[in-house]
């Protein structure tokens, strides 16, 4: 099963015989709060204007538990998770596709946690929000309560032992952005750098100019280039805290290619001052 849908793909199935669950996670990144900036309101975007019959989920609350020593985005407790996706109304016999505001980072993350937690259907809408050509709506729906019960361990998830290992045994991917693999700049953790042995891959380099994923032969022309290919040997991913990181997850599978997540990723590994550090553009 494909892990995107188009917004084509996805108009005729929501007019189907089993339409989707439809989750509206929109979410930002912002590092605007040290500037006095209000931060980015995904549910008042949601209020603004959403897909028909979306359910809006809130990434820092319902996808992720409280920031701490295991990174800004740990995992959710898997009891308030369930209980928010089943109040969404998912469940585990129907479909569903998750969408953000374009950029992908959040719904990733709701796809990856889903996937994690056992969901056996569940797709991006390639493109978020901007992708689709339909109406959309204001009212937020009241959809019928959900069956889904999380059962965790349906795909690899690392943790900081495991991704120290996976740069020497296989492949390890930094989802960020150059100048923050570097160590030139950075806005949110402790210190900048990379885990020893990791190597630089911008998740924004698996999109085009529309946010759009790469067609599945680029995105395994670039892995390639990388050091992933399909055969090769086991591959994980990082980012700063699990959100863009699972994006790129999300672009591995479009290539057919599985990976495993560090959910803490750099925020949780940069809170250790045991953890060794690597500066400049070489992984070690």
């Amino acid at each position: 099963m494909n892990a995107i849908i188009s917004a084509t793909e996805l108009a005729s199935d929501m007019a189907g015989p089993n339409p989707p669950v439809l989750l509206d996670v929109r979410w930002q990144l912002s590092v605007a709060k040290a500037a006095g900036e209000p931060p980015f309101d995904g549910r008042a975007a949601y209020e603004a204007g959403h897909v028909p019959g979306a359910v809006f989920v809130d990434l820092d609350r319902e996808l992720a538990s409280a920031p701490g020593g295991r990174g800004r985005h740990p995992l959710p407790d898997l009891a308030e998770f369930g209980t928010a996706m089943r109040r969404a109304g998912v469940s585990s016999a129907a479909p569903v596709v998750v969408y953000d505001g374009g950029q992908g980072w959040a719904a990733a993350r709701a796809w990856w946690l889903l996937r994690w937690t056992g969901h056996p259907d569940v797709r991006v809408l390639d493109g978020g929000l901007p992708a689709w050509e339909g109406p959309l709506e204001t009212a937020a729906p009241v959809p019928r309560e959900g069956d889904f019960q999380p059962a965790p361990g349906a795909v690899v998830m690392l943790d900081a032992d495991g991704a120290a290992a996976l740069a020497r045994s296989g492949v390890l991917l930094d989802a960020r952005a150059g100048e923050r693999y570097r160590g030139d700049v950075e806005p949110i953790d402790p210190v900048g750098g990379h885990i020893p042995g990791a190597v630089s891959a911008p998740t924004n380099e698996n999109v085009g100019a529309d946010g759009s994923f790469l067609a599945a032969d680029d995105l395994r022309a670039r892995f390639k280039t990388l050091g992933v290919s399909g055969d090769s040997a086991e591959v994980g991913v990082y980012c700063g805290s699990g959100v863009s990181g699972a994006h790129e997850v999300l672009a591995l599978a479009v290539a057919g290619i599985p990976a495993a997540l560090y959910v803490g990723s750099w925020s949780e590994w940069s809170s250790d001052p045991s953890r060794p550090v690597a500066v400049g553009p070489d992984p070690q």
